[in-house]
């Protein structure tokens, strides 16, 4: 049975409806999708039981509930409740027209309660409902495609609460009842960070129902390393993970969702991934290949799961016998423990990370050995203290950026520090870090979800900060994580403006002035006591004194001097690295103005040296104005 939610006119719903219109013989007029009668789906072809009844029509629309309906007749898969499951295609039919629109409704499901659009058999396109069972009008950009083969089909594969779709009046058309979100051309669009990673998939904006969005992220997952390849994976509304790949981690590759929820309303929350080189799940039957294994838990923080992929991360499977564990936790993080020749998972809940063993990554045991005071989406792995391998330490970081720094003996970890933050800006949130790099170049690096904002009419949402490498040194203050750019950002360097040995006076402004919008930025400085630098920013300040950091938060104090600073702006981002990652500050900012200046106050600044380097963007290797 459907719950019974308030329609609200801007909620979205995957049942669709098809309205028969007159199709027209001119260019530019609406043209149906395909024909139906009033009791049938005429040359539409069925699975399944779930549209076997025909479309909803008469005084079926108002019992089903159904709101907004352009014609008598409804595409529905609720005619007998919920459970029925099943599919509906459309006849082939030409793109001869800019847009495809319909009007929407019924459950949030993606992948199981949704309209595609079928190109060679591959879904190009595709849309859900919200829990309404009003008929919201939408539309796809389908201008790439002009001129090739299509089919619609609507899918039903729930069976639980607002299992069904309903869909209404889809055409090819000119002039959809409702544009897009956008239309301008993917990696482009006015608002995109040009090199930070932000998604292309299809979702629904949950903070603006009715409308398509194409880009939601969240907490990251599974951030591994294999064979040449980085993996980045992310939640996506813990329907999927969604997954791109880089060799260089500055170009990525949006590849299709690596995998979906096991049943629609299940879930699969974030966790993490491992390379079992050894097989020692068995997961693959050539010893050859060792399977790529991927942890999560359900919806219900008690179901831990597995899916695995044996083609590098290209076609994934959840694990017949899921759930491999029943534990009352979430946020799984697994890795190998060599000295003991064993898997090691963490385990969030109760405000604890739990430690559990195993030794084929199918059968767990917990340690009983918890970390007290925890925070979500654990991350822990080794450093080196200053470079020297003969010195390892663990370094815990948790949800929320805060660090500290211990033994583990692979069933216990003893903090021998307190908790330190990674990162003092106000976007830096389920951080994760790479992991089996030590197959690769052995840098331990690091990205976080930049949670929170939102870009105004633009088909994404969320962003991930730029990756970051993690180093482990030994101040006068005890043993702190550094973090700071990979050397990599030098791939989009676009020319250099360099100024050395500038004295400012107080008050005086040097302007930099390049142009364009992404800008990578050095610089070796001397503030005096009383003193300070301002980096302005396209509009926005970046604060510096002899002794603090100040972007986008409160003031955080360096141990000893400020003596550097390196800034990434991108076009919804500023970045800030103090004393080669000493001080990290990372935060999202929709800069209202170009150009950039250095102004000191206070007393005069030197400048030792000033290196702007303007950006190309990681889309389109062009550089931005």
């Amino acid at each position: 049975m459907k719950a019974h939610l308030i329609r609200t006119r801007g909620f979205w719903l995957l049942v669709f409806a098809i309205h028969l219109v007159f199709q027209a013989n001119g260019r530019g007029e609406d043209l149906a999708i395909g024909h139906f009668g009033s009791t049938n789906y005429g040359d539409w072809q069925a699975t399944g039981t779930a549209f076997r009844l025909g479309p909803a029509a008469d005084g079926l629309l108002p019992k089903l509930e159904i709101e907004n309906a352009s014609d008598n007749r409804v595409i529905s898969s609720e005619m007998e409740d919920d459970a029925p499951t099943g599919t509906l295609t459309s006849p082939e039919f030409k793109i001869v027209r800019n847009y495809i629109s319909f009007r929407i409704g019924g459950g949030d499901y993606e992948h199981d309660t949704c309209v595609n659009l079928l190109i060679n058999g591959k879904v190009v396109k595709s849309a859900t409902g919200w829990r309404s069972d009003h008929l919201v009008p939408a539309s796809w950009d389908v201008r790439r495609f002009l001129g090739q083969v299509a089919r619609i089909q609507i899918v039903d594969q729930a069976s639980g609460d607002w299992g069904h779709v309903n869909v209404d009046h889809l055409v090819q058309t000119d002039k959809p009842e409702r544009l897009p979100v956008v239309a301008e051309p993917l990696y482009r669009e006015s608002l995109r960070p040009q090199f930070h990673f932000t998604a292309r998939q299809w979702t629904m904006d949950r903070l603006n129902p009715g409308q398509q969005q194409e880009g939601w992220v969240n907490d990251l997952n599974g951030l591994i390393y294999y064979d040449g390849e980085y993996h980045l994976f992310a939640q996506r509304w813990a329907k999927c993970w969604i997954h791109a790949v880089s060799r260089d981690l500055v170009h990525w590759t949006e590849l299709e969702p690596a995998f979906w929820e096991e049943q629609p309303g299940s879930g699969d929350q974030s966790g993490t991934c491992v390379v079992d080189y050894q097989n020692t799940s068995g997961l693959s039957p050539n010893q050859a290949i060792p399977p790529m294994v991927a942890f999560f838990p359900r919806w219900d923080n008690r179901s831990q799961c597995i899916a695995y992929s044996l083609d590098h991360g290209r076609t994934w499977k959840h694990y017949e016998h899921n759930p491999i564990l029943i534990h009352p936790e979430r946020d799984p993080k697994v890795f190998w423990y060599s000295p003991g020749n064993h898997w090691v998972m963490m385990l969030y809940g109760d405000s604890q990370y739990h430690i559990l063993t195993s030794s084929n990554l199918l059968s767990w045991q917990d340690e009983h050995h918890p970390i007290k005071d925890s925070y979500e989406c654990p991350d822990f792995f080794q450093l080196p203290v200053d470079g020297d391998r003969d010195r390892m330490k663990w370094v815990l970081i948790q949800g929320n950026g805060n660090y500290s720094i211990g033994s583990f003996d692979g069933t216990e970890f003893k903090e021998e520090t307190g908790r330190q933050p990674c990162d003092v800006g106000p976007n830096f949130y389920a951080t994760q870090t790479w992991g089996n790099t030590e197959t690769g170049d052995g840098r331990r690096i690091q990205t976080a979800w930049m949670r929170e904002p939102s870009f105004p009419d633009m088909p994404f949402n969320q962003q991930i900060s730029f990756p970051c490498e993690l180093t482990l040194h030994g101040t006068p203050q005890g043993l702190r994580v550094f973090r700071e750019p990979i050397r990599e950002i030098a791939l989009l360097h676009n020319g250099q403006d360099t100024w050395t040995n500038r004295v400012l006076n107080a008050n005086q402004v040097l302007p930099l002035e390049p142009s364009g919008q992404l800008f990578h930025i050095r610089a070796e400085i001397n503030i005096p006591a009383g003193a300070k630098l301002t980096f302005n920013i396209r509009g926005v300040p970046v604060i510096l004194t002899a002794q603090t950091v100040e972007s986008g938060s409160k003031p955080a104090s360096v141990i000893d001097r400020v003596k550097t600073v390196e800034i990434l702006v991108d076009r919804a981002s500023i970045e800030t690295f103090a004393n080669r990652g000493e001080i990290s500050s990372t935060r999202f900012v929709l800069p209202n103005e170009n150009g950039l200046s250095v102004k000191a106050e206070g007393g005069s600044v030197t400048i030792q040296s000033l290196t702007v380097y303007p950006l190309n963007s990681a889309w389109t290797n062009e550089i931005i104005n």
